[in-house]
């Protein structure tokens, strides 16, 4: 019997990216396509193409990594800060269009998933996962598990408030000060643009600081300091052994990690603070797609268990 696959979708704010996975985590066909962002109908038909184009006998599952909020009890998008999907059970859609079992998550949290099974936190039992881009994203895994939350809509790291009446958070989010406003690619960008003009962007910047650029040098410093904060906050909580930083942000690196590591030790208690290990992610912009496709399995598991 050939082994079961299933598709992965990873869907970010500006591409979605569409895999067959298999248990091993290992990806076959994917594709890859611009985030439509004009309407809520205009994105499904997207993600119905994604899916469409890469289903055959073999796939035995559907799986979602959504920048979004989720209700695990209805499958519901809730919410989104940076799409427009909202108030809409996408399990239930995809399953009526494709008759398949369906798997959905937050894309942070399918992220974390695969580097916890496939890369930098293999063997792990208390793990913490954020992931730096345009927003902040973060995941869980507990004594071994992922967490989700109550109804399944935890582990939202980036919407930690670090700065009471700070910056307004971005997208939908109502808040203000919260991590995703003062430490993400976009804040990087917007602090690069008040110092070098409006050309320059995280990227750039992150470029200039290893060109030696004091000034660029001190921004990262001070986006990674505010990292350290959370990191500090989430080790006292969390008490986890390793932190995981991914998204496309940490390209920035020691830049943002070294000072941030000295925020963590003073914020860090001890002996939480000693304990814990930080590491970059080592799945790079594979961990969404492949967290997705054990979301799908984690779906078709559930289907064939005994009621």
């Amino acid at each position: 019997m050939a082994e079961q696959r299933v598709i992965g979708v990873d869907l970010g704010g500006t591409k979605i990216l569409a895999g067959v996975v298999d248990r091993a985590g290992a990806v076959g066909r994917r594709r890859e396509t611009p985030t439509p962002t004009g309407s809520q109908s205009e994105l499904l038909e997207a993600l119905e193409s994604a899916v469409a184009e890469l289903v055959e006998d073999d796939v035995a599952a559907l799986g979602f990594g959504i920048p979004s909020t989720i209700d695990q009890r209805s499958g519901r998008a809730v919410s989104s800060v940076n799409i427009p999907l909202a108030d809409l059970d996408l399990r239930a859609w995809m399953g009526d269009r494709f008759g398949l079992p369906v798997g959905l998550d937050n894309d942070a949290n399918a992220a974390t998933l695969a580097e916890w099974a496939h890369g930098a936190g293999r063997g792990t039992r208390h793990m913490v996962m954020l992931t730096l881009g345009t927003g902040v994203g973060g995941g869980l895994i507990l004594d071994g598990r992922p967490y989700r939350g109550a109804i399944g809509a935890g582990a939202e790291l980036g919407h930690m408030v670090i700065d009471l009446d700070g910056p307004p958070c971005q997208g939908s989010c109502t808040g203000r000060g919260h991590l995703e406003s003062l430490a993400s690619g976009r804040a990087a960008t917007l602090m690069a643009q008040e110092a070098f003009g409006p050309a320059v962007d995280a990227h750039r910047l992150v470029r200039l600081a290893r060109e030696g650029d004091a000034n660029a040098v001190e921004i990262l410093a001070t986006l990674g300091r505010r990292l350290g904060a959370a990191l500090g906050s989430l080790v006292n909580i969390f008490n986890p052994e390793l932190i995981v930083i991914g998204g496309g942000f940490s390209a920035a690196g020691d830049f943002l990690l070294d000072p941030a590591r000295e925020v963590l030790e003073r914020e860090a208690l001890h002996p939480g603070r000693e304990f814990v290990r930080i590491a970059r992610a080592e799945l790079g912009t594979a961990a969404g797609l492949v967290g997705a496709g054990l979301v799908a399995f984690e779906a078709l598991d559930g289907a064939a268990a005994p009621a």
